[in-house]
């Protein structure tokens, strides 16, 4: 098996079909531990776009904050959430409550933000029985593999981010912005490119244009980056689409992608983002302390259908205001 030297006697395994993995003996403070080799650390995410360590021993909140808070520094708090978590720690959230029997397709975290971070950090307290894995795809290779006729619509026009903001299905005006005030939402929806609409029954929808292709704002290479297939309507089990379309109207799914046009992304269109995202996935079982870290810019990353219990803790670091992640003229000059 392919290795390199981290720094002795650590070695990063390399396989091209899972992520980038470091073992260690567990350390009596995994704190401590990831203080000492934060930089060795960060240097392998951002060789390889991800990095799983294995051996940490991670058990708890308190012992996972601590050690997030010497890797990542000051968190970043999630805003615009889709599906509401549980807060757990400062910066510190459950993973997405989303249906064990579903997957969640790959995606970039809060991509459809102006601040997106650019670090995401994962630990599991407890794996699954079967499956649940989260895996990550490179998203210069993904950009690669798309068909050029694809991409280059996406890049010249971008991609729509259509929500549906009500009390029955999804997070709340409260869980997404941090308040129901009509005032103070339109003020972040204002300074964050994001077109209101209230409805006559006090729900709110809202509208956001982004860019699907960036730069990463360190390597200055092309990344496919967005949640274009994992928000669309035609990823949703089929059952779950029929019953929404049905209760909501088309209009008033609570989350849906389009052309940044306006005009509807077909369901071919998303078969090939995901087929594309699935022949560049790299995956590996969780176990029980495990830490993954991710370049959020660089890697998307999925969750896999599981069974059993699965807890899995996620924070985020990092916030990067991308040039070019926006088509608002004051951003990107479009």
């Amino acid at each position: 098996m392919p290795s390199s030297s981290l720094a002795a006697p650590l070695d990063v395994e390399l396989r091209p079909d899972r992520p980038a993995m470091l073992r260690v003996a567990a350390p009596d403070d995994a704190a401590r531990w990831a203080a000492e080799h934060r930089e060795a650390l960060r240097a392998r995410v951002a060789e390889h776009g991800a990095l799983l360590v294995r051996g940490l021993g991670l058990t708890d909140a308190e012992h996972v904050g601590a050690v997030f808070s010497r890797l990542a520094g000051e968190p970043m708090a999630e805003t615009e959430a889709f599906a509401p978590r549980e807060t757990v720690g400062p910066g510190l959230y459950s993973s997405t409550p989303w249906p064990a029997n579903q997957p969640m397709c790959m995606h970039h975290e809060l991509s459809y933000r102006l601040r997106v971070p650019g670090l995401v950090l994962f630990a599991c307290l407890t794996p699954p029985a079967t499956g649940g894995a989260t895996a990550v795809a490179d998203a210069e290779e993904v950009l690669r593999a798309l068909p050029a006729d694809l991409t280059r619509r996406f890049e010249q026009d971008g991609w729509l981010l259509t929500r549906s903001y009500n009390e029955e299905i999804g997070a709340s005006l409260a869980e997404s912005f941090g308040t129901d005030d009509r005032a103070a939402i339109e003020d972040y929806c204002r300074a964050n490119a994001i077109e209101t609409t209230w409805l006559g029954d006090g729900s709110l929808r809202t509208r956001q244009r982004r860019a699907a292709v960036v730069r990463h704002p360190l390597t200055g290479r092309r990344c496919w980056f967005n949640q274009i297939a994992f928000l669309n309507e035609w990823t949703l089990a089929p059952e779950v689409r029929e019953y929404l379309v049905d209760e909501y109207g088309p209009e008033g799914l609570p989350f849906n992608t389009c052309h940044g046009d306006g005009s509807p992304i077909g369901e071919d269109v998303v078969e090939c983002l995901n087929a594309t995202y699935e022949a560049h996935t790299r995956r590996e079982p969780w176990q029980a302390g495990d830490l993954l870290l991710v370049d959020n810019i660089r890697t998307a990353h999925s969750r896999e259908p599981f069974t059993g219990e699965r807890r899995v803790l996620v924070g985020m670091a990092e916030p990067r205001h991308l040039a070019d992640g926006s088509f608002t003229p004051e951003a990107s000059g479009r």
